[in-house]
């Protein structure tokens, strides 16, 4: 029996899913002459029968769409059965539909908490991803066109037959971690509190390599608890270049290309970042020689970096990130490089610095900064050493006295 809430949700979803009357058909059946009894009986007849077919299609429909979005926003009630009933064979969600459903979902979920697993607060909000990536993210073009290239694909896809992995490279405080945070804010209500975002940082989560052993037991079981809470996950594992072997060969069951699984009525999606200072030299290398040759930093392009990128990763001997499955096989979607920022990049995080703050500022303000940092190489001083990390906690230098 339901409720009202659950009466008024259900009179809301059949009203924006319905069809409306003009594209109610008469089946096509050959009609009387105009103008006698018998077709003025005949078209009351066809009338009553057409509306009797609609109203049955319409409760059926309806029901349908009942049980899809009460699987969607009350799950811990709906069994395989119930959802598969939902899809009956042969049936499938039209976009307009989908797109009503998960509207709906979205707006009922604002007021209660209605689901456990956490997919009712899985937003994809992808105009606010490309958004935070132009205006937050400084001085990082590439990143910004693969990054966002990358996720909106592979969460569009209807079947995907494997994770996402994305590698991110480059030195210190030149935004990984902050991307990584980006992501998880547009794709999730709570961000990096959402259930279904997960991060492992190596030297804090995984510090002894006596204890590998144990750490794989509990990253897979934190990894397959994860997916079966969610139907969209996302995991990020930060210094990924210091992951014990063990632990790279644990996740690549969960990098491989999977079965497809007809009987499924949505497919699980999962997205593994790994983040890395691996490859920060030749990325600046590369960089630093492109301007030299009179190219802008907005010239740099994947060609000038791929290769060699993937090279210094493979070659390194002080990780074994680069010598894993996962990199040989080409489990690895993408190598991502993170250049090295300018000044004018420092001037930016210490104007979004203050701005967070509600602070005042002036532009010698951010002019003193942004020389705080230590740029090189020794002779041009073009890159910040720690690209923008710890800029914020530099405010209190400029602030004025009292």
């Amino acid at each position: 029996m339901l409720g009202g809430t659950e009466r008024l949700l259900w009179l809301l979803l059949l009203s924006l899913l319905l069809p409306p009357p003009s594209a109610w058909g008469h089946g096509g059946q050959a009609r009387p002459r105009e103008g006698t009894e018998e077709a003025g009986s005949a078209r009351a007849w066809l009338a009553f029968q057409g509306l009797r077919e609609r109203l049955r299609a319409a409760g059926a429909l309806s029901r349908r769409y009942w049980a899809l979005f009460s699987c969607r926003v009350w799950p811990e009630g709906c069994g395989e059965d119930e959802e598969a009933s939902a899809r009956p064979p042969g049936w499938s969600l039209a976009l307009l539909g989908q797109q009503y459903l998960d509207i709906l979902s979205t707006w009922s979920c604002s007021f209660w908490d209605c689901c456990d697993r956490g997919d009712c607060k899985i937003i994809n909000n992808f105009t606010g991803l490309e958004a935070d990536l132009r205006v937050r993210l400084h001085g990082q073009h590439l990143a910004r066109e693969l990054v966002l290239t990358a996720v909106r694909g592979y969460l569009e896809k209807p079947r995907p037959d494997k994770a996402l992995a994305l590698s991110f490279h480059g030195w210190s405080g030149t935004g990984k971690n902050f991307v990584a945070r980006m992501l998880a804010e547009n794709l999730y209500q709570d961000g990096l509190r959402s259930d279904c975002v997960k991060v492992f940082i190596s030297t804090l989560h995984f510090p002894h390599p006596k204890n590998v052993d144990l750490y794989e037991e509990e990253l897979t079981d934190k990894i397959r608890k994860t997916q079966e809470h969610c139907r969209q996950t996302l995991f990020i594992l930060d210094e990924a270049e210091k992951l014990h072997p063990g632990l790279l060969e644990a996740l690549r069951p969960h990098l491989e290309r999977q079965a497809p699984n007809n009987h499924r009525a949505e497919s699980k999606r999962t997205i593994f970042l790994f983040l890395s200072n691996l490859g920060g030299n030749i990325i600046n290398e590369v960089v630093l020689n492109l301007l030299k040759a009179g190219q802008s930093r907005e010239e740099v392009r994947m060609e000038h970096l791929e290769s060699r990128l993937q090279a210094e990763i493979v070659a390194s001997t002080d990780s074994g990130f680069g010598h894993s499955r996962l990199v040989k096989e080409n489990l690895i979607d993408l190598f991502i490089p993170f250049l090295p920022l300018e000044f004018r990049h420092v001037r930016l995080c210490a104007r979004d610095a203050f701005l967070s703050q509600d602070l005042l500022y002036t532009e010698e303000a951010l002019d003193e900064m942004a020389r705080m940092m230590v740029y090189v190489p020794k002779e041009e001083q073009l890159f910040s050493s720690q690209g923008c990390k710890s800029i914020s906690q530099r405010i209190s230098y400029v602030l004025p006295e009292g």
